[in-house]
């Protein structure tokens, strides 16, 4: 219960000071119509309450249930299991990211239907998917993760060199899309639970970066959409 009230407080924290600029806003210099207000203060409530289930759902959830995949999947020993579930779940917990549909529908748009919402949520995914399993790798090789961050953000910008430019912001989007509200506390616990079996409670830091390593993918699988469609 004392969780459902700490979500509660982080909830009205998060989306009071938003909504009292807007009100003050509305009664010294916008002035927006009666009805249009209204449904900002009606949206306002539906979003506070969507965001407070959703918090707890994954306090409840996603949180548990990946730090418990990931502390499962090392006692196996068998490396392929690691990184081929990291894979299929930096794929499946992508197209599911409500951030990723929302960027696909607005480019779907401004491209004219060239690159469908299904293709790029697909190719974002996969991006996701291809640097999660890279992630799973840096864990259980002990690779320095700068190395990866260096290796990886340097493939991003020769890329750029050979991508069309209006790609180029879009791509980046992509990669900041993907550390929505579902990849992230998935995927950290994820990471955190396979840390803390192959390194130790004490080195569970080694978990994080995840995200960092999984923003690459969407930004590089962007770009290859844009050479192949620009």
């Amino acid at each position: 219960m004392r969780d459902v009230i700490e979500q509660l407080k982080e909830v009205v924290m998060a989306i009071l000071p938003l909504a009292v600029v807007i009100i003050i806003l509305q009664y010294t210099l916008i002035g927006l119509p009666p009805d249009i207000f209204l449904r900002f203060i009606i949206g306002v409530i539906m979003v506070g309450f969507g965001l407070f289930l959703f918090l707890v759902g994954v306090h409840i959830g996603l949180l548990p249930i990946g730090e418990m995949i990931g502390s499962a999947l090392p006692k196996t020993k068998k490396v392929w299991l690691i990184l081929g579930t990291g894979f299929v779940l930096g794929v499946v917990v992508t197209i599911a990211e409500p951030d990723v549909r929302v960027l696909a529908s607005q480019i779907d748009d401004v491209s004219g239907g060239d690159i469908s919402n299904l293709v790029l949520i697909y190719s974002v995914a996969l991006g996701v998917g291809f640097f999660v399993l890279t992630a799973m790798a840096r864990t259980v090789f002990n690779i320095p993760l700068k190395y990866l961050l260096v290796g990886g953000y340097s493939l991003v910008f020769l890329m750029a060199l050979v991508t069309p430019a209006n790609y180029v912001p879009i791509s980046f989007d992509a990669g900041g899309v993907t550390t929505g509200p579902m990849t992230v506390p998935f995927i950290l616990a994820l990471g955190v639970g396979v840390a803390s079996v192959l390194r130790g409670k004490s080195s569970t830091s080694d978990g994080f970066g995840l995200v960092a390593l999984a923003s690459i993918g969407p930004i590089l699988a962007v770009m290859v959409l844009g050479v192949i469609y620009g």
